[in-house]
């Protein structure tokens, strides 16, 4: 058998965590409906709402504020649609949270060149908008890791009367955060993103808050979210977060291949380097090599890594992110994304640093024939 992939794409999703499907085996194994009130569904129970007090106790909220939700997606379009009267989003935003706050006729809010939003901007928009203004900015971004000054912003919404939702999908498992230190109003987890099955996630919304369902039909989730709960997805979902990891470790991995990347190429350029990360992000372009090129060049090489954005048909697009960043075009569209995780070793990243060498030489004897 060939060498096994070098696996750099932890921001896409993460390998689930041997206790996550050690915990989901067990939980599929019940029998019972969690809504039913005989003993198999009593068991069924518990297993839920214990899962639901492990979310908590790992965001800082009450057991109460978490709602269940098949993904980070639909936790986040629940936050938008369901919540506020007017929407504000930043220009980095996913597009889970992009594509619903432009369906009720939301308003973009510029950032800078790190991709933070602009407070003032915000402020100016705030004193315009219907209350209350529901703004939605998320903790980390997926693309260059830059953290957000979250807890500054909720502060500031509040003041002008607004509500505010945190995408956390990013952040979960990588930072510690707490739901009521943030201040916000909202945020959304999602599951496979720090360890846990894909096909899960939640909305944290604060309590004696409203927000209308998506999904109807059963009074789940306190009615707020309809359907019958996946088990299953929920209790490894929990088990997943229980894991701590040595973030500090996968850091100095992290920026020992900057560094490396750097001195073999100095006109390469690592987005929102300046700013707070996360300690697993690194968004860099090779300028001269298409993001395309480079990912199936790399993917050859068994080195598993990302473009700064890609959709779901699997097609590199340019990133929305840079450009809001108003990153040069040529910049742009020849990044690409490394995230690292708790699986990832030194020789993944000297793997990486090969194949992609060999990209850099490519660009430096273009660049030295033009």
């Amino acid at each position: 058998m060939g060498e096994a992939i070098a696996y750099l794409d932890y921001n896409a999703t993460t390998p689930l965590r041997p206790s996550a499907l050690e915990a989901m085996t067990a939980a599929a194994r019940l029998m019972g409906n969690p809504s039913s009130a005989h003993a198999a569904g009593r068991a069924a129970r518990r297993a839920l709402e214990d899962a639901r007090a492990k979310v908590a106790a790992a965001v800082g909220c009450a057991v109460a504020e978490v709602i269940f939700t098949s993904g980070g997606t639909e936790a986040n379009n629940l936050a938008v649609l369901g919540l506020g009267h007017s929407v504000l989003y930043a220009a980095t935003e996913h597009d889970a949270v992009r594509a619903p706050a432009r369906a009720r006729g939301g308003e973009v809010i510029a950032v800078d060149g790190n991709g933070l939003l602009d407070l003032d901007i915000l402020e100016d928009h705030l004193k315009k908008a219907p209350r209350p203004a529901l703004v939605a900015v998320m903790l980390a971004n997926n693309e260059t890791g830059v953290i957000a000054p979250i807890a500054k912003i909720a502060d500031l919404a509040h003041r002008h009367g607004g509500l505010v939702h945190c995408d956390a999908i990013q952040a979960l498992g990588k930072i510690t955060f707490d739901f009521r230190k943030l201040g916000v109003d909202s945020l959304s987890l999602s599951a496979h993103k720090a360890g846990g099955p894909k096909g899960g996630g939640a909305l944290i919304l604060k309590e004696g808050l409203e927000i209308a369902p998506l999904i109807r039909g059963g009074g789940q989730e306190r009615r707020r979210r309809a359907g019958t709960e996946n088990l299953p997805g929920i209790v490894g979902f929990a088990a997943a977060l229980e894991v701590k990891d040595d973030w500090d470790a996968i850091q100095a991995m992290r920026d020992r291949m900057e560094a490396d990347i750097a001195a073999q190429m100095p006109t390469a350029r690592i987005f929102g380097q300046s700013a707070p990360r996360l300690p697993n992000t690194t968004c860099v372009s090779l300028p001269g090599i298409a993001s395309e090129t480079q990912v199936m060049a790399l993917d050859l090489a068994g080195v598993s890594i990302s473009a700064g954005a890609a959709c779901s048909s699997g097609k590199v697009a340019v990133s929305h992110v840079l450009e809001a960043m108003s990153v040069a075009p040529e910049l742009a569209v020849s990044a690409i994304r490394i995230s690292l995780g708790w699986e990832t070793t030194a020789r993944d990243i000297d793997r990486f640093l090969t194949a992609w060498s060999a990209l850099a030489e490519r660009a430096l004897t273009a660049g030295a024939a033009a």
